[in-house]
């Protein structure tokens, strides 16, 4: 004798099913949409850069990203105390724009001739920059090609941490590491 199994479904169970799957479904699209805004902010730190000779250099850092329509801005500042006080500040400003690769962002650092924001030239001493989201990671890389044809490559990881962000700087020149610097920067 064959066993039927008779499953009873109300409608108030199938609509409390229909409901969690909304809710799941608009969970997943506004975790998906979320990107670059669980970024956005005002964040400053300091590190001690250490000099060839073992001196350190005390720097100031800060930074601020800002969502755009078609990506996003990051504009990072650093102030270096030299011994005798005087204070040398380098600003960067730089718009990302959607690569169509996910997760992948061209850096739109000029203009062509149609008035179309476009990345630098390399073979013409420029860097050339992209950045990468994944996960709680923003990443830029920056690649410089020297005169000599030597290449020098940076890369700025920007993790995402309770008040903050860590940041880790690397710098590589034909791919042996060159400098590394590691700090905390907290959201303003």
């Amino acid at each position: 004798m064959p066993i039927r199994l008779c499953a009873v479904v109300s409608f108030r169970s199938l609509a409390a099913l229909a409901l969690a799957a909304c809710m799941l479904l608009t969970g997943a699209v506004q975790g998906m949409a979320a990107g670059i805004s669980q970024f956005t902010g005002e964040y400053s730190g300091s590190v001690d850069v250490v000099k060839a000779d073992g001196d350190t250099d005390p720097r100031d850092m800060s930074v601020i990203i800002r969502e755009m329509k078609k990506g996003f801005t990051i504009k990072w500042t650093s102030t270096t105390e030299k011994d005798d006080g005087r204070k040398k500040t380098k600003t960067y400003e730089i718009e990302f724009q959607h690569s169509g690769r996910k997760g992948v962002y061209s850096a739109a650092m000029t203009r062509n001739v149609f008035g179309h924001a476009v990345p630098l030239n390399p073979m013409e001493g420029e860097p050339f920059v992209w950045g990468r989201l994944t996960g709680e990671t923003l990443t830029v890389f920056s690649l410089f090609i020297h005169p000599n044809g030597d290449y020098e490559m940076q890369q700025y990881d920007r993790t995402l941490a309770e008040g903050g962000l860590d940041l880790v700087y690397i710098s590589r020149l034909n791919g042996a590491p060159r400098r590394r610097l590691e700090t905390f920067l907290a959201k303003q």
